[in-house]
């Protein structure tokens, strides 16, 4: 998305920002959220879970538009996003937070 033109209106309107949060053990290490991400958010981290698969990490300094491509990609249902608002969005960036497997 490096060549991607500017709106007009960009001053008046503010991308939606997204919370990438992770349940480390559903994940099998497949990538899909990485490669589909449009804003490459995602990045496969050199942490194991429980399974033995590398997870996905955010990268830093990067920002989630919570487009739910990854959420909607995931065969195993292991990543969702939460949609900020945006004085949530404005205070601190969207950082990925590990849940544990729930049963």
């Amino acid at each position: 998305m490096k060549h991607w033109r500017k709106p007009l209106d960009s001053d008046k309107y503010s991308p939606p920002r997204g919370r990438v949060h992770l349940i480390p053990d559903r994940c099998k290490g497949c990538g899909f959220c990485v490669e589909f991400c449009p804003k490459e958010v995602l990045e496969v981290s050199d942490e194991f879970n429980i399974k033995g698969y590398h997870i996905p990490r955010v990268k830093p300094e990067t920002t989630c538009v919570a487009c739910l491509l990854c959420e909607r990609i995931c065969p195993d249902f292991a990543i969702f996003i939460e949609r900020l608002d945006e004085e949530e969005a404005a205070e601190k960036k969207p950082v990925m937070v590990k849940k544990g497997a729930k049963t």
